[in-house]
């Protein structure tokens, strides 16, 4: 199924994807494969590798049953699992970067890519340079004839961004860059990287494919061209997973279809709800007609997920904290993704270009799975917080 066209609807596709039951007595659910060791029948063959499954670092049944699934969603040649989302940043960076070359990175790029490129990336000699989210094919100027990745993120973290993939991988491939995206926010039910240019389609899995904030674990799936240097370091590196986090990922695949129409349509109605709102200046959502990447997004995505941000009017740290510390519904957390909302105060402190709304301080939203009307509620009792300091 890697790699097929989709044929049947997405939900369908969920429901039986990464698994044949007839391959294992018929059993719906593929079997949790703990494995280091793995036997030969005879030496010969142990010489000569030539069996499916020769060590645990390199797969078993769980983690190929993850990743062909995973394939079947991306339309990819081949895809890694690795221990988080941070993890499937680095390991297609780390496959297609050495010493000397160039690499062009959003600038609205989750904190942590921006960490791992201003710290490891630099110190092993590669050349880092951050571009704006709105830049579309204008990127072609900021290309180099070193430079090897272009790394976009569509919409941006924290101030959801749109970027124009398809004119930046248009750019980026003439200079002959691998270009990769952190397509984490919409999953390829709602956006499928590669068939807009991308190379290599990144997830963090803990999120909307787990769905359940209980583990972690990141994908990245590769074109044809690419997927033997990216499985390679992979191989080299030995970032590989556990089975049981296999296991229940694969399984939050199920019903992420089900669970993303949950999350869209919640999102929205709160968005549209706060957009009314006279404490919120702005709100930060590219499936509003009011972004300014709505169009952008209305071309080339086919949904939206719970995670958006609003702009608080006027105020500043201390509004921010008196509207977090008032929810009861809201949990206060980095992840989301998850069936719980969550909030929390965005900085922007380590931006260079894309500095972001300066009306008052960010709030992020993560709409979870409970009722509408109160996360409403819970909302309104934090905005009446912020505004009595």
């Amino acid at each position: 199924m890697a790699g097929d066209a989709r044929k049947d609807g997405i939900n369908t596709m969920l429901a039986h994807l990464g698994n044949d039951p007839h391959a294992f007595h018929g059993f719906v659910n593929p079997p949790v494969v703990r494995a280091s060791t793995v036997l030969f029948p005879d030496a010969g063959t142990m010489a000569s590798r030539n069996q499916k499954y020769t060590y645990g670092t390199r797969g078993t049944p769980t983690t190929d049953a993850l990743a062909s699934a995973m394939d079947a969603l991306e339309g990819s040649a081949g895809t890694i699992i690795v221990p988080s989302g941070l993890a499937a940043v680095c390991v297609p960076f780390l496959a297609f970067l050495s010493a000397g070359d160039h690499a062009l990175i959003v600038d609205s790029v989750y904190y942590p890519t921006r960490h791992f490129a201003n710290g490891m990336l630099k110190r092993l000699g590669v050349e880092v340079e951050y571009y704006a989210p709105e830049i579309g094919a204008d990127i072609a100027r900021q290309m180099k004839p070193n430079t090897k990745v272009v790394f976009t993120e569509a919409p941006g973290s924290n101030t959801f961004e749109m970027q124009d993939i398809p004119a930046i991988a248009d750019a980026a491939h003439a200079g002959g860059a691998v270009v990769m995206m952190d397509n984490t926010w919409a999953t390829p039910l709602f956006f499928r990287p590669l068939d807009h240019g991308v190379d290599v389609s990144i997830q963090a899995a803990t999120k909307y494919p787990a769905g359940h904030s209980d583990v972690l674990l990141g994908t990245a799936s590769a074109s044809k061209a690419c997927w033997e240097r990216l499985h390679e370091a992979f191989v080299t590196l030995g970032v590989c997973v556990g089975a049981d986090d296999a296991y229940q990922v694969l399984r939050g695949l199920r019903t992420m279809g089900v669970r993303l129409e949950r999350h869209q349509e919640s999102a929205l109605a709160i968005a549209r709800w706060l957009e009314e709102r006279p404490e919120v200046a702005e709100v930060l959502h590219p499936a509003l007609e009011s972004h300014p990447g709505h169009e952008i997004w209305k071309r080339d995505f086919s949904g939206s997920s719970g995670i958006f941000s609003i702009v608080l009017k006027g105020g500043s740290q201390r509004e921010a904290h008196a509207f977090l510390d008032a929810l009861r519904i809201f949990g206060l957390g980095y992840s989301w993704g998850g069936f719980e909302s969550l909030a929390l105060h965005v900085s922007l402190g380590d931006r260079t270009i894309a500095k972001g709304p300066d009306a008052g301080p960010i709030i992020r939203l993560q709409i979870g799975l409970e009722d509408v009307d109160d996360l409403k509620n819970d909302i309104e009792r934090g905005l009446r917080a912020a505004a009595t300091v």
